[in-house]
């Protein structure tokens, strides 16, 4: 699979799940009904089969196992291969699935043709001299709109996974929310719109426990997948202007060692931005995955070896 499949692959794939994300409470696939206090899960009340009677018929034993089959052991088994995925490939979940890694990627690209730049501490980039010039105003309304729009949908995404969703959207139809679920919008996406517009990458980066954890799993193991520079052909970056940083959305050297991209998301935005650019050198791109070797500088804390001092023979000969 090329750069290219693979980035059209990765847009189609966290598409279908930023959907999944906001329809499956209507859809009744996975939510928590406040008004009854019961889970709903693939349109069933989550009650692993104990009820009154059945309680009433059994013993201490077989509530126990009931529970431990239908509770405990699924979560485990969630834990145990979530982990391995994290140890194995790193922020796979942030860069194929996770909803606010989509709008991060879709905000970036967004500020990119409208303002030059996705972070308001960079310097502005553009194609021609005429897009350089023109007012930045309205290209600054059409960003807030656009994310307070997203924002919006994510608070209304949210409120549904705790509210029954039919009676929630009728009532936002007809102007009759209620005024707790009226403040939960209002403070949601206020503070969403400020996430996308301002802080986006900091909170994936150092706000997003999910992430971090992620990263702390996969900075444990040497060999974890890990996008690799060629160090042999670093001449080959001296008439680039940093396009692979420019296109990494979190704003990474990913020239550097595997410590300094701590918050790789595996993306492969770099690697599809540096192919772009060596695509007339034979040799091709100087970023590529790693083959499974043990990468240097994997550790999180780096250690440093320390030789023992040479003692000299002050002894006159």
């Amino acid at each position: 699979m090329t750069d290219n499949q693979l980035q059209r692959s990765r847009l189609i794939v966290r598409s279908l799940f930023f959907l999944l994300f906001l329809l499956a409470p209507a859809l009744n696939i996975f939510r928590f009904d406040l008004t009854t206090t019961n889970f709903i899960v693939f349109n069933q009340v989550l009650s692993f089969g104990i009820s009154k009677e059945w309680l009433l018929a059994s013993d201490y034993w077989d509530t126990g196992l009931r529970i431990l089959g239908y509770f405990i052991l699924p979560i485990i088994l969630t834990v145990v291969a979530g982990i391995y995925v994290f140890y194995k490939w790193g922020r796979l979940y942030c860069g194929w699935l996770c909803p606010h890694f989509s709008v991060v990627e879709y905000i970036n690209g967004l500020m990119s043709r409208r303002t030059g730049r996705v972070t308001l501490w960079e310097n502005a980039k553009f194609d021609n001299e005429q897009d350089a010039q023109r007012s930045k105003v309205f290209d600054w309304i059409v960003i807030v709109l656009v994310s307070m729009t997203i924002a919006f949908l994510w608070a209304l995404g949210l409120l549904s996974y705790l509210l029954p969703p039919i009676p929630l959207y009728t009532d936002l139809i007809n102007f009759e929310v209620d005024l707790y679920p009226l403040i939960f919008l209002v403070v949601a996406t206020t503070v969403f719109t400020i996430d996308f517009v301002l802080a986006r990458h900091l909170f994936c980066k150092y706000g997003c426990a999910f992430g971090v954890m992620q990263s702390l799993f996969w900075m444990m193991n040497s060999k974890a997948m890990l996008v690799k520079f060629d160090r042999d052909r670093a001449k080959a970056c001296q008439s680039c202007d940093k396009d692979c940083e420019t296109a990494c959305p979190m704003r990474l050297p990913v020239r550097s060692f595997k410590r300094a991209k701590f918050t790789c998301t595996q993306c492969a935005q770099c690697i599809s931005a540096c192919q772009e650019v060596q695509k007339d050198n034979p040799e091709g791109t100087l970023l590529d995955w790693s083959k499974g070797e043990k990468s240097r500088h994997s550790s999180l804390i780096p250690v440093k070896t320390i030789e023992p001092k040479k003692r000299h023979n002050n002894k006159m000969k």
